[in-house]
């Protein structure tokens, strides 16, 4: 299991939050998927046999949000 923390800038409100964890949670192999506006951080958990980084880094742009880190 793989534990990762990405830099989410435009990540401003809870519908933010909202939006970004549940894409994130659609994606197969993630675990667990915690987003925080407040510090622009999303926690993510994921099994790296079903899941990777660019496949989590693809699912929060595709929710309409920038991955700086």
């Amino acid at each position: 299991m793989i534990e990762a923390r990405y830099t989410v800038p435009d990540m401003s409100c809870a519908h933010c939050k909202s939006a970004i964890e549940d894409t994130l949670r659609g994606v197969s192999g993630v675990e667990t998927a915690v987003a925080d506006p407040g510090s622009k951080v999303v926690v993510v958990a994921y099994d790296e046999g079903r899941a990777d980084e660019a496949r989590v880094r693809a699912a929060i742009e595709n929710a309409g949000y920038t991955v700086t880190a």
